[in-house]
C-alpha cells in the first residue's frame, strides 16, 4: 500500500460524509478502522480492524464527530506515526486562496471561507457555514451547519458552534465553549462556558 491510499478511522454517522467527500475527490479509500466491524456499511468499505492496526504505508483520516474523541484518536495516530497530512474538502465549497486549511479538517458542501482565514487541525466546518475574513478557528472545533462567523472572529480549541449561530465581528470565543443552536453572540465568551440565546447568555461555566 502507498500513501495515495486512505483509511477512514471511525465509521458511523459523521464519517459517512467524510467517505462521500473522499470518494467524490477520487481518493482511494481502501477501508475503515473501528473498534468492531459495522453492520451498517453504506459504502461497502473493508473492515481493517482497530485503529492500532492501521498500516503506516497509507494515510489516515480521523472521521469522528465528537471533538474530544477525535482529538484523542488523532494524538494516538500521531504517536504511532501514521500519515495524517490530509483534509477532506467538498468540491462545492468556496475557499479563498489567501486562507489556510491545516490537516485533518473536513469542509462540507456549501461552505464559504473568505480571505485570510486560518482553520487549525482537526476541525469540522459543516454544510453551508460562512467564515468571513480574518477569522481563526482553533484545533478540534466544530462549526455546525448554517453558522456565520463574521469578520475577525477567533474560536478557541475544542469548541462547538451550534447550527445557524451568528458570531458578531471581532468576538473572541475561548477554549472548550459550547454555543447552542441559533445563538447570536455579541460579547466575548470565556473558556469552559455554555452559551445560548439571542443575544447569547452564559448558562453554565466550569
Amino acid at each position: 500500500m502507498k500513501h495515495n491510499q486512505l483509511v477512514i478511522i471511525g465509521y458511523s454517522g459523521h464519517s459517512y460524509l467524510c467517505v462521500e467527500i473522499a470518494c467524490s475527490r477520487k481518493l482511494n479509500v481502501i477501508g475503515y478502522c473501528d473498534l468492531e466491524k459495522k453492520i451498517n456499511n453504506p459504502y461497502n468499505l473493508t473492515f481493517l480492524g482497530k485503529e492500532e492496526n492501521i498500516s503506516l504505508s497509507c494515510k489516515g483520516f480521523v472521521a469522528i464527530g465528537d471533538n474530544y474523541i477525535r482529538k484523542n484518536v488523532y494524538n494516538k495516530m500521531i504517536n504511532k506515526e501514521v500519515c495524517l497530512d490530509i483534509s477532506l474538502i467538498h468540491k462545492n465549497s468556496v475557499i479563498s486562496k489567501t486562507s489556510a486549511i491545516r490537516e485533518q479538517n473536513i469542509i462540507s458542501s456549501g461552505v464559504i471561507i473568505n480571505s485570510q482565514v486560518l482553520v487549525n487541525k482537526g476541525c469540522i466546518i459543516n454544510t453551508g457555514a460562512i467564515i468571513e475574513h480574518e477569522c481563526e478557528i482553533g484545533e478540534f472545533s466544530h462549526i455546525c451547519p448554517g453558522s456565520v462567523l463574521t469578520g475577525g472572529v477567533k474560536i478557541g480549541k475544542n469548541c462547538f458552534v451550534g447550527a445557524n449561530s451568528v458570531i458578531s465581528e471581532g468576538i473572541n470565543i475561548d477554549d472548550n465553549v459550547i454555543i447552542g443552536a441559533g445563538s447570536v453572540i455579541i460579547n466575548d465568551i470565556p473558556k469552559n462556558s455554555k452559551v445560548v440565546g439571542n443575544p447569547g447568555r452564559i448558562i453554565k461555566k466550569s
